[in-house]
């Protein structure tokens, strides 16, 4: 039986999520097809070398699966089509898809713009929305699937608490749980299942010292997460093992305490 094929966006960082997510993929003996965008990565605050997608890849491959990536701007009205004709071209048609991909950037009342506006619905929730679209109208008009499909989509807990600071971010992040509750159903019709994961504050290299002792107090677990944690939770939702699992927010937090201690 051929092995099943994943999209995962937003790859390019080595202690980055999407990279943990495309391991543990890999160890399920999924073929792997990422994309990344260094133009966004480069304006991070914390460091990202040109050849981590390429030591991404090596390493993925080094786990006995196919691995095939793309440099992709997912804003531009082309970039959905041309990401998926390049996945069915070099590797096959998909079967599991998981939105990663992100944009965020300190946005509050005195600070945001609609152009910085724009820019976090680009990515966060247009092209999310639109690679789910296409995800199910391919799945349904291919043929041989191996097992169900499978949509994952990333959220960042928007519906928990306010979001001091992000205010573009959390709208259009906050969206995406709207969105995976209102397209189940469709989706199900079609043997795909959509969930969307929280993974909680993660240590995939942007805290500093300061973030650091100001949130770890807040972990009962006495610990942040690690792009492994959530990368496992992904996995399983992406398996034939959670095919009843639909429409679900899941906040993998680690009891992670929103209100400060007094």
């Amino acid at each position: 039986m051929p092995r099943r094929i994943a999209i995962v966006t937003g790859v390019s960082r080595l202690q980055g999520i999407g990279k943990a997510i495309c391991v543990e993929l890999a160890k399920q003996d999924v073929d792997v097809f990422f994309t990344y965008w260094l133009t966004y990565d480069r304006q991070m605050p914390w460091p990202t070398a040109a050849n981590e997608p390429d030591l991404i890849q090596q390493a993925i491959r080094n786990l006995g699966v196919n691995c095939e990536k793309i440099e992709l701007d997912l804003a531009p009205p082309d970039a959905i089509d041309h990401l998926f004709d390049a996945v069915t071209t070099q590797m096959g048609p998909p079967s599991i898809l998981v939105n990663n991909a992100t944009y965020s950037t300190q946005t509050s009342l005195q600070t945001i713009t609609g152009p910085e506006l724009d820019q976090h619905y680009w990515i966060n929730l247009r092209a999310t929305t639109l690679l789910c679209v296409e995800f199910a109208k391919r799945f349904s008009a291919s043929t041989n699937q191996a097992s169900q499909g499978r949509i994952i989509n990333l959220s960042s807990g928007q519906s928990l608490s306010a979001m001091s600071g992000e205010i573009a971010y959390a709208i259009t992040k906050g969206a995406i749980e709207t969105l995976t509750r209102t397209i189940c159903h469709e989706l199900a019709a079609q043997g795909i299942t959509i969930n969307a994961v929280n993974p909680g504050l993660t240590d995939s290299g942007w805290m500093d010292a300061a973030t650091r002792a100001s949130f770890l107090p807040r972990s009962p677990m006495g610990r942040f997460g690690q792009p492994e944690d959530a990368a496992r939770l992904i996995a399983f939702l992406a398996s034939d093992a959670a095919g009843w699992i639909t429409g679900q927010v899941i906040h993998s937090e680690g009891g992670f305490v929103r209100e400060k201690y007094d």
